[in-house]
């Protein structure tokens, strides 16, 4: 029969629930003094690292690798380089040699992850990229250690002490490796002029992806559009109103002239009951806002929420009225 698994228990007062607490804040503590004293060493060895990896090429990658949890830590890393433009891949140690060193070649870049700098594991890797002439830059504790004095690069990721008791699992460690990991690839992205568009295009599942990727082109409308000219009389226009969700655009041969909305009948007919007849001329909006079917949806939403607009005309290029785009629409869709 297998033993019962022991429920962990509730804290039996509230001093001992500070002591959780407090254990807590001095393992987060630790590790933030880990990656203060990283910023504050942090010198010419980082910026030759960032230098090497901006010359790679196209058609070839980053190499990432580390064994254990420098190997977990290694994989994020590969995966935040690829998703800021730069490809990478996490190679393991010990299955680069036994078949998946093919993926590595000369013109590559190699990142080795090791908190001590003397893992055996990683010694039959390092001892192909060297053969290969690869670049290493090194992410580890030890900087004169065998790894370090094999890569043409040493990031020291050293720390004074684990947050683990007894040193039992990497914790600090980890940390700063991770975080040195992060300035490499947000620096990287920064020099190579890596823009909000190009993320969003490498995430199109996600939120941000959706947000950048949307145009206004995505959501306006086209057919039957609210039109019309300027001698109209508003019998007209209070009939699109009605039926076109609030907003005429005024065009005189196809170019925006002006704009009417249900707030400007509103204000009209607090004026004057007799209002059927007066020409759309005397009511439009003589210098609307409008925008283009290119245009983000996200700008356009900031736009209708600056200026308390409901709608947009959408015009090309010689500001003829290509469609209208309205606030619902695009909130619908995810523009916000």
């Amino acid at each position: 029969m297998p033993k019962p698994v022991k429920r962990p228990q509730e804290p039996k007062s509230a001093a001992d629930g500070k002591q959780l607490v407090d254990r807590g804040k001095r393992v987060l503590a630790l590790e933030a003094a880990a990656v203060q004293r990283l910023a504050d060493t942090l010198g010419p060895a980082f910026a030759r690292a960032v230098e090497i990896l901006a010359g790679v090429t196209a058609g070839h990658r980053v190499i990432v690798s580390g064994i254990g949890k420098s190997g977990l830590i290694a994989r994020k890393i590969a995966a935040t380089f690829t998703s800021t433009g730069t490809p990478a891949t996490f190679l393991h140690p010990v299955d680069s040699l036994h078949g998946d060193l093919g993926i590595v070649s000369r013109d590559d870049v190699a990142i080795v992850l090791s908190k001590s700098g003397a893992s055996d594991e990683l010694f039959g890797l390092v001892s192909q990229l060297k053969r290969l002439g690869v670049p290493i830059i090194a992410l580890t504790g030890g900087a004169d250690s065998p790894l370090g004095r094999q890569a043409t690069v040493v990031l020291d990721a050293a720390v004074g002490e684990e947050a683990c008791p007894e040193t039992l699992a990497p914790t600090a460690s980890t940390t700063v490796a991770l975080a040195l990991g992060d300035a490499l690839a947000v620096t990287l992205l920064e020099v190579k002029g890596f823009r909000r568009e190009d993320f969003a295009a490498l995430h199109p599942g996600g939120v941000l992806g959706r947000k950048l990727l949307l145009r206004v082109a995505d959501v306006m409308l086209t057919d039957e559009l609210p039109l019309l000219t300027p001698n109209r009389p508003m019998r007209e226009c209070v009939v699109l109103l009605a039926e076109k969700r609030g907003t005429v655009a005024v065009v005189e041969q196809g170019t925006l002239v002006g704009v009417v909305t249900a707030g400007d009948l509103t204000r009209l007919m607090e004026r004057t009951d007799k209002f059927l007849d007066i020409p759309v001329a005397a009511v439009m909006t003589k210098t609307p806002k409008s925008t283009s079917a290119e245009e983000l949806a996200s700008a356009a939403v900031s736009l209708m929420e600056r200026h308390g607009i409901m709608a947009l005309p959408v015009l090309d290029a010689d500001r003829k009225v290509v469609g209208i785009v309205h606030l619902h629409d695009l909130m619908k869709a995810g523009a916000v």
